[in-house]
């Protein structure tokens, strides 16, 4: 008798820590996008080596992603208002399930607008995501997009161009590595930003703007 209420008393406190788990991970930022992600898997047959785009709102809301890459297969696992911090901390969601044969990244652009990092931050959260990534895939090529220009953020330009700097030179020193620059193709014929691409928060893009986007990505996807 003594044993068996000991057993339950056991088992209560770990039902309690289970349960403190639970809940403790569903107040962690985007775990509902995570969870979305794992029921579309779940009903949905992940295909053989796609592409994988993991990142922020500008992968997120390029629905239509595979319509731009003809012959490609891609799953795009954006989940907006993400920083390198969320991809971290939620790499292995991200990246076990599908075997990808690429990895194309965008992510930063919130890192620099909400936590008022330093640019050199901002970098040690791209290496540490890239390092999650050489673990699980050693030999699966990587590309990252440049952070874009967002026009409602114009204050941290000079952060982004010092993040893009960073990493463009990180990526060189590493094979099946790259960085795929899309600010220029952004730019009108005088060299200045295009506002006509964004959407009327000046920060999300129009379809224009993801065509513009394809034109430089294409030659650099497997």
């Amino acid at each position: 008798m003594k044993y068996n209420k000991l057993l339950f008393q056991k088992l209560f406190f770990l039902a309690m820590i289970l349960n403190s788990l639970f809940y403790s991970a569903q107040d962690k930022p985007f775990w509902k996008d995570i969870q979305e992600f794992k029921m579309i898997d779940q009903t949905k047959a992940i295909p053989a080596k796609p592409i994988l785009f993991v990142g922020s709102s500008s992968f997120t809301k390029w629905q239509d992603v595979n319509d731009y890459f003809p012959g490609k297969t891609i799953i795009n696992r954006g989940f907006g208002g993400s920083r390198l911090l969320d991809l971290n901390y939620y790499a292995d969601d991200l990246l076990n399930p599908y075997n990808p044969k690429q990895i194309v990244i965008y992510c930063g652009e919130n890192d620099i607008a909400t936590d008022n990092p330093t640019a050199a931050e901002v970098f040690e959260r791209f290496k540490t995501f890239f390092g999650k990534i050489r673990q699980k895939y050693p030999r699966v090529p990587v590309a990252y997009v440049s952070i874009k220009y967002s026009p409602s953020r114009e204050k941290f330009w000079p952060e982004v161009t010092e993040v893009n700097a960073l990493i463009k030179s990180y990526l060189k020193t590493h094979k099946k590595a790259k960085y795929i620059d899309i600010t220029k193709v952004m730019n009108d014929a005088n060299g200045k930003l295009r506002t006509d691409i964004f959407l009327d928060d000046m920060l999300h893009m129009k379809p224009e703007g993801y065509k513009l986007w394809s034109q430089v990505m294409k030659s650099h996807l497997k």
